[in-house]
């Protein structure tokens, strides 16, 4: 249970560092770039975590998964990207295909 736990958070962290990157205007900002590596690392450290119950293939696809669901409705909310109902589609698709890769896990 852990293991999921750790691999939901690592996605999440995942989520604030891609957005942060938004923030950090190229590194230049101290506070953004600090709290954008902090969460890749936060990211990564979990993720390692979560492998050594989950399989790496499975794993990986799921925090990807959290992380570009994430990202994307995240680019809607704060960036006023486009919320076109295919759009919207996929990204259902994408929560679709997490979904089953928990089931089909052990």
């Amino acid at each position: 249970m852990w293991a999921w736990i750790s691999l939901v958070v690592a996605g999440l962290a995942e989520i604030g560092w891609a957005v942060g990157l938004k923030y950090t205007e190229g590194f230049t900002r101290l506070w953004p770039s600090v709290a954008t590596v902090a969460a890749m690392i936060v990211s990564v450290i979990l993720l390692e975590y979560a492998v050594r119950a989950i399989p790496v293939g499975t794993a990986y696809a799921i925090w990807v998964g959290i992380g570009a669901v994430g990202v994307a409705i995240a680019g809607i909310a704060l960036f006023g990207e486009s919320a076109a109902p295919l759009r919207l589609a996929c990204i259902g698709l994408v929560c679709a295909g997490i979904i089953g890769l928990k089931f089909a896990s052990p």
